[in-house]
């Protein structure tokens, strides 16, 4: 009897993996698409606005003295429509993925140098607009749990997302234009039955954008204010009517006497002026938004000294820039440079009341910067000096 060798174990098969079954009948590329169009006109919207609000916030040296200083809601429209397609966008980047992500599963992950940049594209895409929304989002509430600048990393991010949305428009672009609409060959290709399914989705998402839209766009549209329920900010919540964002407390800035201040303006012919002085010059009083980055703003009336009497008694040229020190003890903006557009500007005031009342500390006792299209961070409070730049 022969005696047989052992036979040799075999390794153990490892299982495929297996991959979810989605049963949906809307995950398909008109649904996709057709939210797409959505989506991708609020990320453009934002984008567009969140350049501008960056630039005017921190433009470089040759835009300085271009900026224009018209109209005076220029940055109250622009912010207020950054903030409101961020929010939209939300729920638009919800449907979005919920829409695609069966196709997240299919294997193989890579097929062809196409379907590698697909995937690419969309992983770009989804993680450079979850961080955008979110971290916009969180912006509006003046939370920062993270340990970077909001403001450098947000705007890099915003050019990594838009050159994203570039890169899978045009991979996807012969799929989004065969469901482009109803009457596309991709979209006639489809059960007719989804139709009514298709369009009672389509209807519940703009409900949703909607509802997000009118719950929050009153802090910066003001005849809808009473709507203003999610908002971190409502325009009227504050003192003398006007919402504050930065309290002199916050700002370092207590137990500050009319009598110990004084207003310093440095140029060809320097001088000082205590309130008494200042108070005495020729006021004005104009109309003028505070538009914050936050997304809230709101129009009062502001009465104080115009910037370009002030510089030109110090002997400023004309198209003289300034540079603006504030009392405040800390912060990103205690020093702030307004180009010439601004200075010689006659809405532009050094203010001293708002609404017909002396300024209260939190909105820059004793004299605050008030300036048309101009971002909230840069009306400067608590102004004790002025250099000819």
């Amino acid at each position: 009897m022969k005696l047989r060798p052992p036979r040799t174990p075999r390794p153990p098969r490892i299982p495929a993996p297996v991959l979810p079954a989605f049963s949906g009948r809307l995950h398909d590329a008109r649904t996709a698409t057709s939210i797409g169009r959505w989506l991708g006109g609020a990320i453009v919207v934002c984008f567009v606005t969140g350049v501008i609000s960056h630039y005017l916030q921190h433009p470089p040296d040759w835009l300085v003295d271009v900026l224009p200083s018209r109209p005076s809601w220029g940055y109250r429209v622009t912010q207020g429509l950054h903030v409101a397609s961020g929010i939209a966008a939300i729920p638009l980047l919800f449907a979005k993925l919920w829409t695609v992500y069966p196709r997240l599963f299919v294997w193989p992950p890579l097929r062809s140098v196409r379907h590698a940049l697909e995937r690419l594209s969309v992983a770009v895409l989804v993680a450079a607009a979850v961080f955008q929304l979110f971290a916009g989002l969180l912006n509006t509430v003046q939370w920062y749990p993270w340990p970077f600048s909001f403001v450098p990393v947000h705007f890099a991010v915003a050019w990594l997302l838009l050159g994203a949305v570039v890169l899978h428009v045009a991979v996807k672009y012969p799929e989004i234009r065969a469901h482009w609409s109803i009457r596309s060959p991709g979209t006639l290709e489809l059960p007719e039955a989804d139709g009514p399914d298709r369009r009672s989705l389509l209807t519940g998402v703009a409900a949703a954008v909607g509802a997000v839209t009118l719950t929050t766009v009153g802090q910066s549209l003001t005849p809808l204010k009473r709507f203003d329920l999610l908002a971190p900010r409502h325009p009227d919540h504050g003192p003398q009517g006007l919402a504050v964002n930065r309290t002199a407390a916050a700002a370092g800035v207590t137990r500050l006497s009319a009598s110990d201040w004084r207003l310093t303006v440095l140029g060809r012919h320097s001088y000082e002026l205590t309130l008494d002085e200042l108070a005495a010059l020729p006021q004005y009083t104009v109309t003028l938004p505070i538009a914050c980055v936050e997304g809230w703003s709101k129009s009062a009336e502001w009465t104080g000294v115009r910037v370009r009497d002030l510089l030109e008694r110090a002997g400023a040229r004309p198209d003289a820039a300034v540079r603006v020190v504030s009392l405040e003890r800390r912060g990103a903006y205690r020093v702030m440079e307004m180009g010439s557009g601004y200075t010689r500007d006659p809405l532009t005031l050094l203010a001293l009341r708002l609404n017909g009342q002396v300024l209260s500390p939190d909105h820059g006792y004793p004299a605050r910067i008030i300036a048309p299209n101009r971002p909230g961070v840069l009306q400067t409070k608590w102004v004790t000096r002025m250099e000819v730049m």
